[in-house]
């Protein structure tokens, strides 16, 4: 038995969802307009892990301080990191939980999508849901080399985005492998592969979502009206 099968009752609830938009919608539509709501119902933990990663970077170069300060002495560099993260009302986990917490949510997604229900037997543009590229030719490969493409196009904005990150941070030693991590945004092409055409389109989705979501909590995306909004409150007002 698969250690999967524990998520069954999950999949078969996410799968009668789908299937009521699919009487709605095409099949493949359907999966990622369910998605999408998926990923809307889990943005308030998005929200919270965004906090998490954002005081751990602010306080980067007083956790780095502390590790040249007490370097060699690893139980005063704990009880000062344990002071700087209580004063902050914080901890170097904050954020760890939320994003653990979404982690059954997507394994159900991807346990719907790659095992074999009648979802799956539905088209896109000609090709079954179900349909891995290894078996796919003439136009199935057309299909699946589109996806592909957004994928990796999707998979070059994470990219970039991790290594302005990195080149931001604030590290006391290098990292080992840490030029090369930015370079794990295109895995999900790779994956893609693996999977039938139904889990490709969920992980174009889910991928897409996640870029612009991090975008927006993490100000590399501004909405107009906001950002207009904020501009206008800056500007001194003039006494007449």
């Amino acid at each position: 038995m698969s250690v999967f099968a524990v998520l069954d009752p999950a999949v078969h609830l996410a799968h009668d969802a789908v299937s009521v938009l699919a009487q709605l919608l095409p099949t493949a539509l359907a999966i990622m307009l369910f998605t999408v709501c998926v990923r809307l119902a889990l943005h308030p933990l998005a929200r919270a892990a965004a906090r998490g990663e954002k005081t751990r970077q602010r306080l980067a170069p007083q956790v780095a301080e502390l590790q040249r300060k007490h370097k060699g002495k690893p139980e005063k560099l704990q009880a000062a990191m344990t002071e700087l993260y209580r004063a902050e009302k914080s901890s170097p986990f904050a954020g760890c939980l939320p994003m653990l917490i979404q982690i059954p949510f997507f394994s159900v997604m991807y346990r719907l999508f790659t095992t074999p229900n009648d979802l799956l037997g539905h088209t896109l543009f000609g090709v079954p849901l179900g349909q891995h590229v290894s078996g796919a030719h003439g136009a199935q490969l057309l299909v699946f080399g589109a996806l592909y493409a957004a994928l990796a196009a999707v998979g070059w904005v994470t990219f970039r985005r991790a290594r302005r990150t990195a080149a931001a941070a604030v590290t006391p030693t290098p990292t080992p492998g840490a030029a090369f991590l930015p370079y794990l945004s295109f895995g999900t092409v790779l994956f893609a592969a693996l999977v039938p055409l139904a889990a490709g389109l969920y992980l174009l989705t889910t991928t897409a979502w996640t870029a612009a979501e991090r975008g927006l909590l993490h100000g590399d995306v501004k909405l107009p009206r906001l950002a207009a909004l904020k501009e206008r409150r800056a500007e001194p007002r003039q006494v007449a």
